[in-house]
This record gives structure tokens, C-alpha cells and sequence, in this order.
């Protein structure tokens, strides 16, 4: 989660840090929860979309298994989408000041949480990324961020 605990107000993304739509997205949405006074958080689910994207997979979890460091290596995935390698993940890790590996066993003990996501897509009806929620409910607009300001209330 990025934002305030207590925000009333919840963005749920599936993602693919491969998809370069989601790319996009995320100076949107980091933007527009840090606008937000403490009204907006965002969550990220993983949907790596592997027929597409064939390193998808290895980014998500390479991204879970960066821990508390989640959110730096988030930001560096989605700057380096188009080198994401085990080499390009394990360097990705050491800039972002992860403790530990990020490839290999430390990536597969994610597995499960990442495919935890990515069936609770398939559940929430994601056909493809980004796909946003706001507080459960599908958000159809497009991902910028007046209209997302405007869907959400938030007028600056």
C-alpha cells in the first residue's frame, strides 16, 4: 500500500510492470495520492500478462521479494521496463536498498502471493492492465489525473 493507512479512499491497480499502459499510469497515480492530503492510497495487485509480457512474471516477484523495499523497486521496474532481466532485477534490488536476493528461491517463495493476485483479478473480472478500483468499484475513466481527481471528488 502507498499512501495514508487510513485514506478513505482506496485505489486498487492491477498491474504488470512490463506494460508500458502501466508504466503510464504510475506518475499518475503516485501523483495523485501524493496530492490527495491523506484522502487517497493505493494498493498494486500483480497481473503479469504473460503471453505479452514474458518478464512480467519474474518483475512481480522479484518486487515482492523486496519486502519493506517494495515501493522503491515498484518505481525502478516500472523506469526500466524494457530490461528486466534476473541481472537487471538483482542490480534493480541493490539500488533500491534491498537486503537479500530478489531472483532465483527468494523469487519463487512469492509465488504464491503473486498468484494470489493475480486470481483475484481473474475474480474481480481484469482482462488486461491497468485495471483500477476505487473503494470496489470499477473505474472505466481514463488514467489521468484530472479525471481521476474529478471521479474521486478531489477538485484542484
Amino acid at each position: 500500500m502507498y499512501g495514508a493507512p487510513d485514506a478513505p479512499t482506496t485505489i486498487l491497480e492491477y498491474g504488470d510492470f512490463e506494460c508500458p499502459y502501466c508504466g503510464a499510469a504510475k506518475p499518475v497515480l503516485r501523483k495523485l495520492v501524493d496530492g490527495s492530503d491523506g484522502a487517497v492510497r493505493l494498493v498494486f495487485r500483480h497481473f503479469p500478462v504473460f503471453a505479452k509480457h514474458p518478464f512480467a512474471l519474474t518483475a512481480a516477484l522479484a518486487a515482492e521479494a523486496s519486502g519493506d523495499r517494495f515501493w522503491a523497486m515498484h518505481d525502478l521496474l516500472f523506469a526500466h521496463q524494457d530490461k528486466l532481466t534476473d541481472a537487471d532485477l538483482a542490480g534493480y534490488a541493490q539500488a533500491a536498498g534491498v537486503e537479500g536476493e530478489v531472483t532465483g528461491d527468494a523469487a519463487q517463495a512469492q509465488r504464491e502471493a503473486v498468484e494470489a493476485d493475480y486470481n483475484a483479478g481473474i475474480a474481480d473480472g481484469v482482462r488486461g492492465t491497468p485495471t483500477l478500483f476505487i473503494n470496489g468499484r470499477l473505474y472505466q475513466g481514463r488514467v489521468e489525473l484530472n479525471a481521476l481527481r474529478s471521479a474521486l471528488g478531489l477538485h484542484r
